[in-house]
């Protein structure tokens, strides 16, 4: 069986100091805030790509549109355990994800025929399509720990610390252990602010008050710079220097 969800939302990311996401956390407590239903928890998404990576590569022009497919599970993945197969848009700031929910290994399987099962229905028709346009395969899986604030008071505002990001080219199976290399510092942090419009507020006071600044940060177009720093071709295979 399979389930399918959909956002649309503004999300806008900061890099922080773990100074400043400490006090933002206290602030946000103050204001009715606590950990979600998950807390803190490891995140992994194996992102796919075109050989050459084209869609990160367009992604990091800063478009007005652009589109990513990943695969994606909260904490360490089983072989029946939830998974999900997202499409994340991008169209005039406004962030739009549509995703289905399959058993870890029935998605492993339909990613790597290029074909998601029949009752994926709608959205799944469009992860195959996209799939097969592109020509899609594993390009990096990144891994990081996060922290999500939500508030029973203010249900449309939710807001997540990210740290440890990290990525690998190899073994990129969600069920091996949690590996990778560094793409952070230990004394940094993304916080994102996802929203369904306007910032209310008393959130840009707070924000304002921990001289929070908006950054522009991708993990996996970070993870794709750091690679071709290292000569890593999408999937891991490592280009032959000249």
């Amino acid at each position: 069986m399979s389930s399918v969800s959909v956002f649309a939302r503004v999300e806008k990311k900061f890099l922080l100091t773990r100074a400043q996401a400490e006090a933002m956390q206290r602030a946000l407590a103050e204001e009715g805030y606590e950990r979600g239903v998950f807390g803190h928890s490891l995140i992994q998404s194996l992102y796919y790509d075109t050989p050459d990576c084209l869609l990160t590569r367009r992604s990091l022009d800063r478009p007005n549109y652009k589109e990513k497919l990943r695969f994606r599970a909260y904490g360490p993945a089983s072989d029946e355990g939830p998974s999900f197969v997202e499409i994340k848009k991008k169209y005039a700031g406004v962030v739009y994800k549509r995703r289905v929910e399959l058993p870890y290994t029935t998605a492993q399987e339909a990613l790597s025929a290029g074909s998601m099962p029949e009752e994926s229905g709608q959205i799944g028709r469009e992860i195959t399509r996209m799939l097969r346009w592109y020509g899609l395969s594993p390009m990096a899986l990144i891994l990081y720990e996060r922290d999500a604030f939500t508030s029973e008071k203010q249900m449309d505002v939710r807001i997540t610390f990210d740290q440890a990001i990290r990525y690998r080219t190899w073994d990129m199976d969600m069920r091996l252990p949690a590996v990778g290399i560094p793409l952070t510092n230990p004394d940094q942090l993304v916080m994102e602010v996802k929203v369904p419009g306007a910032y209310p507020l008393w959130l840009l006071s707070m924000l304002e008050s921990v001289r929070a600044r908006p950054a522009h940060f991708s993990k996996i177009g970070t993870a794709y710079c750091a690679m071709i720093g290292a000569g890593i071709t999408a999937g891991g295979a490592k280009q032959e220097r000249k």
